[in-house]
């Protein structure tokens, strides 16, 4: 995990600073993605309202910390304080890393003469992206550690993840309110908070179990 941390880290901030320096073979190809898909968004208006839909309620950021919360609830509810605290400092953390980067790059969006959706603040990274990265990556945490070997539909979930992950990316693109490279970035940073957090998690919990392992018995010198 913490290899996948310093690389997704190091991706992360490679394109954070071609995006700020404004590299323009990056800007050319964010530019013809974006203008293709929202001839296509244009065009179908259809497909253009599932992709708000999909956008604006299944994987919207608060949809996304709804099922953080659901999961921290389920683990004060079996006692695990301190992963339940885990998760929800993670959750918080990533959003405000979030926001510190949009207003560090200060990225404007795409802007058209006939949008079909919109979008407030700065474009970089892309907040549902980096929002259902996290989400999704804790989830899985969490599960794999209490029910992954017990529970059938493992599969299955970590399945709507990969979906959920990528398909949010897509509705963003698709409704023309953020660039590639946006997406991109949200995927990065919010892979790298959740395996830093995993990595963390990981070493503070075997400290104390060799500490419980090692400390004298109770009444002994």
């Amino acid at each position: 995990m913490r290899i996948s941390a310093a690389v997704s880290g190091a991706l992360a901030v490679l394109l954070l600073v071609l995006v700020a320096v404004g590299w323009s073979p990056l800007l050319s190809f964010d530019r013809d993605v974006a203008e293709a898909l929202h001839r296509s968004a244009v065009a179908h208006p259809g497909f253009t309202h599932l992709n708000r839909i999909l956008t604006d309620w299944v994987w919207d950021p608060w949809t996304m910390r709804a099922l953080v919360l659901v999961a921290v609830g389920l683990l004060v509810w079996r006692r695990a304080w301190l992963l339940a605290l885990w998760v929800a400092g993670t959750s918080l953390l990533a959003w405000g890393l979030q926001q510190g980067l949009k207003s560090l790059v200060d990225r404007p969006r795409p802007q058209w003469p006939d949008p079909v959706d919109s979008a407030r603040y700065a474009s970089f990274p892309s907040g549902h992206a980096m929002t259902a990265t996290v989400t999704f990556g804790l989830l899985l945490w969490v599960l794999a550690l209490y029910w992954r070997e017990t529970w059938r539909g493992w599969g299955t979930i970590a399945g709507v993840a990969v979906v959920s992950v990528l398909g949010v990316g897509w509705t963003r693109l698709y409704l023309g309110v953020h660039w590639p490279s946006d997406v991109l970035g949200g995927w990065l940073f919010g892979w790298c908070c959740v395996a830093v957090s995993i990595d963390a998690y990981r070493r503070l919990a075997a400290r104390t179990r060799t500490r419980a392992r090692t400390a004298p018995p109770v009444g002994r010198a």
